[in-house]
């Protein structure tokens, strides 16, 4: 069978798991990356092997080799990128969140139904072990009705600065970007309840907080830290249809003790934490258990979380796999996030 010849958009840094991931599978070649700045896209391609470099995306859409891309750039490319890439007849991996707005997310969904072309959202930890684990748990009725949810991302020091504090590129701060993990995380394993409503805060009190010294933190390739726009940290309290909630608490830096990552879920006949570690709560003859599954990764594993979603949408495209996360969930993620934030700008609830 011929390869799946792969297009990669955007060659920045999470492009890298793309490019590992996409070159660990067999039925894959790499054949061409685009990046705005043509050094770094011809050292990748050189890496991994892709023959064609370009520096403008139509040009790598054009080709009618491509199969599929991934679309790894600033969040304010993803919704054109993907719709261009639709509209050429190619399938898309769309790194998270899938754009910026509700309605650039239904612009997307309306591409991916006239291109009829798989197009899978980047929400990576579903397809960690520990998640597939839990989720079968959750499947055969273990922990019951879930009622409820807590999903935390707290970094005490972690604004990465350039793009990711621009606000006109990213689309916001820790919400939309490290947010969107454990708030996915959290509504993939309640069932993916329809929204009801939305009470939230966003607040820009510390800034990028440079001043800090002994301490080290993640910095973009373009860090500036005079340039920062988006939120410190947001909190929120999600109410769905069906009567469940979950509560909602992320920072790119904060006045925190440390930084702590926590997805928790409360069900009528059990309970369960994902993050940090997965463990799985319930009750036997009356006594209240503890349970650790047996398993490679208790917690997330990146390079393992990432190989399983690309082989996924590999998968996807050849029509053995539905994937695990679709535009229709882009679409509800981006009402939750934009719902967080305009009723932090509104200072009211946001009802749907």
């Amino acid at each position: 069978m011929a390869k799946t010849k792969v297009g990669v958009i955007g060659a920045g840094s999470i492009s890298g798991v793309h490019f590992e991931s996409y070159h660990n599978n067999p039925e894959v070649e790499i054949y061409a990356v685009c990046d705005l700045n043509e050094e770094r896209a011809r050292e990748k391609a050189e890496q991994y092997g892709a023959t064609h470099v370009f520096t403008d995306y139509n040009e790598l859409l054009a080709l009618p080799e491509i199969d599929a891309v991934s679309v790894c750039t600033w969040n304010n490319g993803h919704a054109p990128i993907s719709i261009a890439a639709l509209d050429a007849g190619k399938h898309v991996l769309c790194e998270k969140p899938l754009c910026m707005t509700v309605e650039e997310a239904l612009e997307v969904q309306e591409a991916v139904k006239r291109s009829g072309k798989v197009l899978q959202v980047g929400f990576v930890r579903r397809y960690g072990n520990n998640a597939k684990v839990l989720k079968e748990f959750i499947d055969q009725g273990d922990l019951g009705e879930i009622y409820y949810s807590k999903a935390a991302c707290i970094r005490r020091l972690g604004n990465p600065g350039g793009w990711f504090s621009d606000k006109e590129r990213s689309g916001g701060g820790p919400l939309i970007d490290i947010g969107v993990h454990v708030i996915d995380l959290a509504w993939y394993l309640m069932g993916k309840p329809k929204v009801k409503s939305i009470t939230g805060n966003a607040y820009n009190k510390l800034g990028n907080r440079n001043n800090i010294q002994n301490l080290d933190f993640y910095k973009a390739a373009d860090y500036d830290a005079n340039k920062n726009s988006v939120e410190d940290m947001a909190n929120a309290l999600i109410r769905f249809e069906n009567g469940a909630s979950m509560a909602v608490e992320v920072s790119f830096t904060l006045h925190a003790k440390k930084d702590n990552l926590a997805v928790s879920l409360y069900g009528t006949k059990g309970g369960a934490e994902i993050e940090p570690e997965l463990h799985i709560i319930g009750e036997k003859y009356n006594t209240i258990l503890n349970m650790t599954p047996q398993i490679n990764d208790t917690t997330f594993n990146f390079k393992s979380g990432f190989q399983n979603e690309i082989n996924h949408f590999i998968d996807a495209i050849h029509g053995r796999k539905e994937t695990l996360s679709p535009v229709e969930d882009g679409v509800e993620m981006m009402k939750i996030l934009c719902g967080i934030y305009e009723s932090s700008e509104t200072g009211k609830e946001i009802t749907f």
